[in-house]
């Protein structure tokens, strides 16, 4: 015969080890979570970076774009220069050589479109995330534009 304190003692042992598998699953998310927030951050510093370098790409290409030789034979009929293509590119390169750009960011690779008087750089790098979380990608490309114009000033 049971009493009523052996079905009370019989009802805790049932729901022993509950606030274990509770405690376990709130661990397992805590820790998910917080790898998604330091890929992310990475990843987003990674971003800032490149957004940096792309700027300072473009500026770079549309100062060593400028066609001077324009200037001086025909003058400055507009308010803005024109770009070379080709030199633009030649010095988005130099640029991008010079800061060390490829050791910084490893597998960069970088475009340049040049239309009329503006320069437009687009870096795209992999990036390396501190933590593999199961279904993200493995290397995802993290990427950044920037465009620079040469505006005259005729000192008005």
């Amino acid at each position: 015969m049971r009493t009523r304190w052996g079905r009370r003692r019989a009802r805790r042992r049932d729901e022993r080890g509950q606030t274990s598998i509770l405690i376990v699953g709130f661990a397992v998310a805590l820790l998910m979570g917080l790898a998604v927030v330091v890929d992310a951050s990475a990843a987003y510093l990674q971003r800032q970076g490149l957004d940096t370098l792309a700027d300072g790409a473009a500026l770079a290409g549309a100062d060593g774009g400028t066609r001077t030789e324009d200037v001086y034979d025909e003058g400055l009929g507009a308010e803005r220069l024109d770009q070379g293509a080709a030199s633009a590119r030649a010095a988005v390169a130099a640029y991008l050589r010079a800061v060390g750009a490829s050791r910084r960011f490893p597998g960069l690779t970088h475009t340049v479109r040049v239309t009329g008087d503006t320069v437009e750089v687009d870096v795209r790098a992999p990036v390396d995330l501190p933590f593999e979380i199961p279904g993200a990608p493995y290397r995802p490309t993290v990427s950044a534009g920037g465009s620079a114009v040469i505006t005259v000033d005729r000192g008005r």
